[in-house]
């Protein structure tokens, strides 16, 4: 029997007590279970009702939830639960949290949380929610964790419009989509987001799991900023019901409904909010990367649609402003049908250091014969004169253990071809201790992001260099590195 653990931030179904519904699935025939496990995060949910099903697919490859006669499972003051699924550790399941009478949700919202038709709930205290309330959630039982969260449940709701309901790849789809539409980092929905009311216990944190939780807070500050929503429900019903009917979210909005724009606002607001509810430097610290990086994808959006009206970045070279970074020209490469290449920029803004180009890594390849494709890259080091260095001034709100990346996409490929901006996948930064080493990375899905703050850098010299992926799943050379000494 192999636990698969389940993650919640919101609500679902109908219910009975735990000891009832211990009582039921412990008489049940000794059949193989798999044990779910996880906790209700979006704010901690409390006494919120859980249920899992199996998803399986019918004769025609359509995947639906396997419903059962069982009692849902209640989460725990910590937001906690478990629940014991019949069979074995294999598949996907789909979970569903609704909230009933005493279901309660921890105000995770600086300074606090309007409700309508009562006083306000101050941070770090409960609130009831409605009967309306409930999220959803979906993920391999055979090693992943499955969150419930407002994004999660965007995601679910996308990948029920899939021609195939709610197989694993139109999940995976969904999941990648929804994170590249907050700018969150990939796999960032994986990850178990944080109780925002109690960050100083947490120091170990990654700052993307706290911007994973506070773009979900965001659904709940918009209560707050807009009298015409009355609860979480109003707002996440909205946003649900844009999914579902068009597969997308309305980047700027139209007066009526919610925005991206709104979201990842609120979402800024409530990271610089927080630094000042925390008293760990630590987590101050990532609350200021968090704060920033929503700031880049809130220009990122009002950008795109006040140049194009859509979603799709524009292709052009972008402009950023440089009083604090040093700057390095690189030969970019994108791949495609055969090697291909295009000028970009590569920055490393710094605190007080200065930046320097260090050795290009021009990757030996290997090149299919019949596809022209490269299909593999060793990196070996060759030399390449280095520019003059640019004393940087210190970034007031940047940490010193960060350093940002900028970079131009590629126009063309490196045969001559046109290289349109539909035609990028995203991006992938390497970074190490090391430049002959680079054994960290970083993936981006959104070709439009042309900046990157890699944070939790340790003291030393780090190395980073960039390849741009396109949408036939190949890749480019790495661009020449720049190092920073943190």
């Amino acid at each position: 029997m192999l636990p698969a653990v389940i993650l919640l931030s919101g609500c679902g179904l109908d219910i009975s007590s735990d000891e009832d519904n211990t009582s039921t699935q412990s008489s049940a025939t000794a059949e193989p279970t798999v044990q779910i496990a996880g906790a209700a995060m979006k704010g901690v949910i409390q006494q919120g009702l859980v249920v899992a099903n199996r998803l399986i697919s019918d004769k025609d490859g359509y995947y639906v939830p396997q419903r059962q006669a069982a009692k849902p499972v209640l989460t725990a003051d910590d937001g906690s639960y478990e629940w014991q699924l019949r069979g074995k550790a294999e598949g996907w399941a789909l979970v569903e949290l609704t909230a009933d009478g005493g279901t309660r949700m921890i105000c995770d919202v600086v300074p606090q949380c309007d409700q309508a038709g009562g006083d306000p709930v101050a941070f770090g205290q409960t609130m009831p929610l409605d009967s309306d309330f409930s999220l959803l959630g979906a993920g391999d039982l055979r090693m992943e964790t499955v969150n419930l969260t407002p994004l999660t449940h965007l995601a679910v709701t996308l990948a029920e419009r899939s021609a195939e309901g709610l197989s694993p790849t139109a999940i995976s789809s969904a999941y990648t989509t929804v994170e590249n539409w907050f700018g969150l980092p990939a796999g960032a929905l994986r990850l178990t987001p944080p109780d925002l009311t109690n960050l100083d216990d947490m120091t170990g944190v990654a700052a993307d799991a706290i911007q994973v939780a506070i773009a979900n807070a965001a659904f709940l500050a918009l209560v707050n900023d807009n009298a015409q929503w009355n609860s979480i429900s109003d707002v996440l019903g909205d946003v649900t019901s844009q999914v579902s009917a068009t597969g997308q979210i309305s980047a700027m909005g139209d007066g009526t409904n919610v925005a991206l724009a709104d979201l990842v606002s609120a979402a800024a607001l409530q990271s610089s909010e927080l630094q000042a509810m925390v008293d760990s430097s630590v987590i101050s610290q990532k609350l200021v990367v968090v704060e920033y990086r929503n700031v880049q994808r809130f220009k990122t959006i009002a950008d795109v649609n006040e140049d194009n009206d859509t979603s799709v970045a524009d292709s052009g070279d972008t402009t950023t402003d440089t009083t604090n970074d040093s700057s390095a020209s690189t030969d970019q490469t994108a791949a495609g049908g055969g090697d291909t290449a295009a000028d970009t920029s590569t920055e490393t803004t710094t605190d007080n250091t200065e930046e320097h180009v260090a050795g290009t890594t021009e990757p030996d390849t290997t090149v299919d014969g019949s596809t022209g494709d490269t299909v593999a890259d060793t990196g070996t080091t060759t030399g390449a004169s280095e520019p003059p260095a640019t004393e940087t001034t210190p970034e007031e709100t940047i940490p010193a253990n960060t350093a940002l990346l900028s970079w131009t996409a590629p126009l063309t490929r490196e045969n001559g071809e046109s290289l349109a901006m539909g035609e990028i996948a995203g991006f992938e930064v390497v970074y190490g201790t090391s430049a002959e080493n680079l054994d960290q990375s970083l993936a981006i899905g959104d070709a439009s992001v042309d900046e990157l703050l890699v944070d939790e850098l340790t003291g030393g010299t780090w190395y980073f260099a960039i390849r741009t992926l396109d949408t036939d799943g190949n890749r480019s050379r790495l661009s020449d590195v720049v190092y920073k000494q943190i």
